[in-house]
């Protein structure tokens, strides 16, 4: 077993891994919708939104496009799934509430708890490609415990860039191997080691839906895999 006593922070990718984007969204966007007349299904919307994430992330992180604030990337997805929707006549003030739904994702039960755990014995932080507001407001909405906020906006750069992950490890002032990347999503653990970071997965197997089919199960052996972050710092800290 590797020791991993030598840990002094935790990096937590956020979308999905700590808060419940589908569910928010769709519960959001559903009262929000009954009080402005407008009809959708919205959690169709919400899934079709999140589908647009990484071909945008990609536009930037290929360089054929400067760094441009997730913000703005959803607004663009926006602007093509309220078309797509047949969602018109929204004013400029509505389509940016709307799009602020991110800013307003609600954790899953098992976050604050286990963060709160985990903050007692280590630095916590956010290392997300969502924007400083961004996560901030949702810190704020959501209870999020972080000890200070390593938004990917820092690097200008993109997770699963590698200067994304030790960007964050420089700034905290450590080592690679000091810290520990925990996410829900094997692609985000799999570049955080290539590059030195330790590695603690768990599933969130409802985050896309019933019909999810990835990030079920680790697919490699990470340092420490968990049922969720209350057993993350369980298995941390005893």
């Amino acid at each position: 077993m590797t020791d991993l006593r030598h840990i002094r922070a935790l990096l937590f990718d956020v979308f999905g891994s700590v808060v419940d984007w589908r569910s928010s969204i769709t519960r959001d966007l559903t009262a929000w919708g009954l009080a402005n007349g407008t009809t959708a299904d919205w959690e169709a919307f919400a899934r079709d939104w999140r589908s647009h994430y990484q071909s945008n992330l990609e536009e930037v992180r290929s360089g054929r496009r400067p760094f441009t604030l997730l913000d703005t990337l959803h607004r663009e997805a926006l602007n093509v799934l309220l078309e797509k929707y047949g969602i018109h006549d929204l004013s400029e003030h509505q389509k940016d509430h709307v799009n602020r739904v991110w800013h307003r994702l609600d954790a899953w039960p098992d976050s604050v708890p286990g963060l709160l755990r985990l903050k007692a014995h280590f630095t916590i932080a956010p290392l997300s490609n969502g924007n400083v507001s961004l996560l901030n407001n949702m810190a704020k909405h959501a209870a999020l415990p972080w000890d200070l906020n390593l938004s990917t906006q820092w690097f200008k750069a993109y997770k699963p860039m590698p200067e994304t992950y030790l960007g964050a490890v420089q700034a905290l002032g450590l080592e690679p191997e000091q810290v520990m990347m925990c996410a829900a999503h094997n692609d985000d653990l799999k570049a955080a080691q290539e590059v030195g970071l330790k590695t603690a997965f768990w599933p969130r197997p409802t985050e896309y839906g019933l019909d999810q089919n990835k990030d079920m199960k680790p697919t490699e052996p990470w340092h420490i895999v968990a049922k969720d972050i209350r057993d993350l710092a369980d298995q941390l800290i005893g």
